[in-house]
C-alpha cells in the first residue's frame, strides 16, 4: 500500500459497505486525506461519528452532477469509484435512473478526473457486467467500457483508469446473508432455484484486491480475482440448518450462474496465481505491462458453475459466523 503514502484519496459511494471497509483500512496507513463523496447526509453524519480521524472529509454530492465532482476532485490523487445503483430489481423498474447514475455518472467521473489531474482511478464492477441479462449488468458493462476507453483520450495528462470486477460480497448491505439471517426465525428460507451458484468474496478480500491493483495497474486492465463459488442452497444450510426451504423461482433479470470472464474476453486475458487480467485491446498496450501472466486455453470461461474452487457448508458457516 506504499503507493497511497502521502496521497489524497476520494471514494464515491464512500458510506457503503465497501467504502467504509476500504477507508477504515487506508486510514491505518500514511494517507494525506480521505474524502467520502456520497448522496446520503444521514449516512455521512453517522459515518463521521464513527470515523473521527482528522484526515477525513465528507462531500455531499451525486456522480450525476459533474460540477460537484469538479469541486470534489480538486487536489485528489486517487479515486475509487464505488457509487452505483446496484439493486437488480430497482434497476429493472427504474431503468433510466440506473443509466444516469451508472453510465452518465461514470463519464462524469472520467472527465472530472482527467481535467483535475487525478493520477489513478479504479472503478468497481460486478460479475453481472460480463454477458449481462439485466439492466444493472448492462449499465456496469457500459461503465467498464467507458473507464477502459478513457485511457486512450487522456492526451498529455497522466490519469490512468482500471476496473476491478468481482462477485457477491459476504455480508454487504442488501446481500443474501443478512436477508437470510433476518428471516430465519420464520422457519423457511426462500430459494430461487436449487441449481443457482454465485462467486463469493469477503469484504476484506475485496478491499485488499483493490489496493493491490492500485499498485500494479498501468491503465486499461480489468482485474478479476480467483475466488470460490458457492451454491445458494448450501448457504441456506450454513445459516439456518433447521429451516425448511421454499423454491420461489428466478426473479426478473436474475441468472442461474454468474460469469466473470466470457469466452471472447478470455482470448485477451492473462492468468496469474491469484487473479486474471483482461487486457485492453489498445495499439499501445504492451505485454510487459502484465509480465508473468499465462494465456488461457481455447474455449476458457470463468463462471460460477464451472469454477474449480467451491465453498462447503462448513466453510460458509465459518465465513458468515461473525456477520
Amino acid at each position: 500500500m506504499a503507493y497511497l503514502s502521502g496521497k489524497t484519496v476520494l471514494v464515491t459511494g464512500g458510506t457503503g459497505s465497501f467504502g467504509k471497509k476500504f477507508i477504515q483500512t487506508i486510514l491505518k496507513q500514511d494517507v494525506k486525506k480521505v474524502i467520502v463523496f456520497s448522496r446520503d447526509e444521514l449516512k455521512q453524519y453517522e459515518m463521521a461519528q464513527e470515523f473521527t480521524d482528522s484526515r477525513m472529509r465528507f462531500f455531499i454530492g451525486d456522480v450525476r452532477d459533474k460540477e460537484r465532482l469538479y469541486r470534489a476532485f480538486e487536489g485528489v490523487d486517487v479515486v475509487i469509484h464505488a457509487a452505483a445503483l446496484k439493486h437488480v430489481g430497482a434497476c429493472e423498474y427504474n431503468p433510466f435512473e440506473a443509466i444516469k447514475t451508472n453510465i452518465h455518472g461514470a463519464q462524469n467521473i472520467i472527465e472530472a478526473a482527467i481535467d483535475k489531474g487525478v493520477q489513478r482511478v479504479i472503478a468497481l464492477s460486478t460479475d453481472k457486467a460480463a454477458s449481462p441479462i439485466n439492466l444493472y449488468g448492462a449499465t456496469k458493462l457500459a461503465s467498464d467500457k467507458l473507464f477502459i476507453a478513457a485511457n486512450s483520450y487522456v492526451g498529455e495528462k497522466n490519469t490512468k483508469f482500471s476496473v476491478v470486477r468481482y462477485g457477491n460480497v459476504v455480508g454487504s448491505r442488501g446481500s443474501v446473508v443478512p436477508f437470510f439471517k433476518k428471516i430465519r426465525d420464520t422457519g423457511t428460507l426462500p430459494i430461487t432455484d436449487i441449481r443457482m451458484t454465485r462467486f463469493w468474496i469477503t469484504l476484506d478480500q475485496g478491499v485488499q484486491f483493490v489496493l493491490d491493483n492500485l499498485e500494479r495497474m498501468h491503465g486499461g486492465e480489468i482485474f478479476v480475482p480467483k475466488i470460490p463459488s458457492m451454491k445458494v442452497v448450501d448457504l441456506a444450510k450454513a445459516i439456518a440448518p433447521d429451516c425448511k426451504t421454499e423454491i420461489v423461482g428466478i426473479r426478473p433479470g436474475e441468472k442461474l450462474h454468474e460469469t466473470m470472464i466470457t469466452e471472447d474476453d478470455a482470448r485477451h486475458t492473462l492468468e496469474f496465481d491469484s487473479y486474471y487480467i483482461i487486457q485492453p485491446e489498445f495499439p499501445w498496450w504492451s505485454e510487459t505491462y502484465a509480465k508473468g501472466g499465462k494465456t488461457l486455453p481455447e474455449n476458457f470461461k470463468y463462471t460460477s458453475d464451472t469454477n474449480k474452487k467451491w465453498l462447503t457448508v462448513e466453510e460458509l458457516r465459518a465465513l458468515v459466523k461473525g456477520l
